[in-house]
């Protein structure tokens, strides 16, 4: 399986970006995609992932009501759709896929991973 991540980049506070994981090679085999972002000197967190197949969102709490997981699946690719954007959101943004069912929130329970995209939210 292969994840490519994009549609990072700079933004004011308030406003919106979508982040898009195109998955290919294996996509059969996905259960879950998450996304999980690092800034700088901080751990890599947990933000969202949804069920490949559809249904099951789970969120980190900070961004509930802000970010919206959503799936196309004739273009194997999960959409991030971040509103309402705040500085403290800024970090590198990472995709990654889970060919198994649990726990959802671990980065070492994923076994494939994208490239970083990064975003910026300028206040």
């Amino acid at each position: 399986v292969q994840l490519q991540a994009c549609g990072g980049g700079l933004v004011q506070a308030g406003g919106s970006l979508r982040l898009s994981c195109a998955a290919s090679g294996r996509t059969f085999s996905i259960y879950r995609v998450g996304w999980f972002r690092q800034a700088p000197g901080k751990e890599r967190e947990f933000v969202a992932a949804i069920r490949w197949s559809g249904g099951n969102t789970y969120y980190l709490d900070s961004v509930k009501g802000r970010f919206t997981l959503s799936r196309d699946s004739a273009k194997n690719t999960v959409y991030l759709q971040m509103n309402s954007l705040k500085p403290e959101d800024t970090a590198v943004y990472y995709c990654a896929a889970g060919l198994g069912g649990s726990p959802w929130h671990l980065g070492s329970s994923y076994d494939y991973w994208g490239q970083g995209t990064q975003v910026t939210v300028s206040s």
